[in-house]
């Protein structure tokens, strides 16, 4: 397993990282499986399995992680877990060792030499995963801010106004891009979603080349894939991996967001932006800051926004294939801790 090479996607969701996902997989040398957010999950519930040197706990937390993974939404096609085997090539009883072990595991059974793992948030772990031994590529991936709030209010997941999707954004761009001081240049690699779509094939290509894996024809056919279909049956927000790309899907927020709503945003991430190469359409004297009881009130109404989302817009077939994720992490969060 050591000639395996990793891939870690980072930055924000709904940026278009299922897009790259799909595209990536195409290529016979990466699997890219619809990511079960392994590190993001299961960090917090580590106090639930007691000390992991213990062989019984280690067990039980592994065979958790890998049903995880396999009542995914989306299927990891080709691919088969088996807790005893991932036990045997872990070389340290870790939660990072069983993330990469499985990872691994796919590129191996896919024959593929590179794995990528699209859990985004995983800036946040960089150089735990470092620590660990686990040193993969860092594809970060970023899209303007103000549109990913609005496609976030669109979404099952995420929060839904537009303070809390600013600060959320902000934070993972500045996580993202903290990566860049703890890895070697060539580790790191930049990619904006508004040049991936201007451009998909050449963008590909450049990227293809750094990552150093043979570009295919296959990948602008990424739409009509097994991969693709299967992420598109699994939930309304990846509906778009079945078409080709929407080379006109950026600055909606201009149309769509209010100018209260642009300043708001640009007022909390305005920074982040311009560093970013973006423009920023709120004049200068009209940024401000905000006081402790006005962000309350926006807290307070980002919680009631997300409950009226919940009740009248999320479909139940979406919430029906997460059920099962959904019901094991309850039930380890209802172990008794040891």
């Amino acid at each position: 397993m050591d000639d395996i090479i990793g891939i870690q996607m980072i930055g924000t969701q709904r940026s278009g990282s299922n897009l790259l996902r799909v595209m990536l997989d195409a290529i016979d040398e990466i699997v890219a499986p619809h990511p079960p957010h392994i590190l993001q999950r299961f960090l917090p519930l580590l106090p639930k399995y007691g000390d992991l040197s213990d062989k019984n706990n280690f067990h039980n937390l592994v065979e958790d992680v890998c049903e995880l993974v396999c009542i995914n939404p989306v299927p990891w096609e080709g691919v088969i877990l088996n807790t005893e085997n991932v036990l045997k090539e872990c070389e340290h009883p870790t939660l990072f060792d069983v993330f990469h072990i499985i990872y691994k595991t796919a590129a191996i059974q896919t024959h593929a030499t590179h794995w990528l793992c699209k859990s985004m948030k995983n800036s946040y772990y960089a150089k735990a995963m470092e620590d660990a031994g686990i040193h993969p590529f860092y594809l970060y991936l970023y899209r303007d801010g103000r549109d990913v709030a609005l496609s976030f209010q669109k979404a099952i997941v995420g929060e839904k106004h537009i303070y809390a999707l600013a600060n959320v954004w902000k934070k993972d761009q500045e996580a993202a891009l903290a990566v860049r001081s703890i890895v070697p240049a060539k580790r790191f690699i930049s990619l904006s979603y508004e040049e991936l779509i201007v451009d998909p094939e050449g963008t590909v290509r450049s990227l293809c080349q750094k990552l150093g894996v043979l570009y295919t024809n296959k990948v602008m056919d990424y739409y009509k894939s097994s991969e693709s279909k299967h992420t598109a049956i699994a939930g309304k927000m990846w509906q778009n991996v079945i078409k080709p790309v929407l080379k006109n899907n950026s600055k909606k927020f201009l149309k769509e967001m209010s100018p209260n709503d642009i300043c708001i945003f640009e007022s909390v991430a305005g920074n982040v932006l311009k560093e970013l190469g973006y423009e920023l359409y709120t004049d200068s004297d009209k940024l401000c800051s905000f006081s402790e009881d006005e962000i309350t009130l926006f807290m307070e109404e980002n919680d009631r926004l997300k409950r009226k989302f919940k009740m009248e817009k999320v479909d139940p077939g979406d919430i029906e294939k997460r059920r099962p994720q959904m019901e094991l992490l309850e039930r380890i969060r209802n172990y008794n801790d040891k």
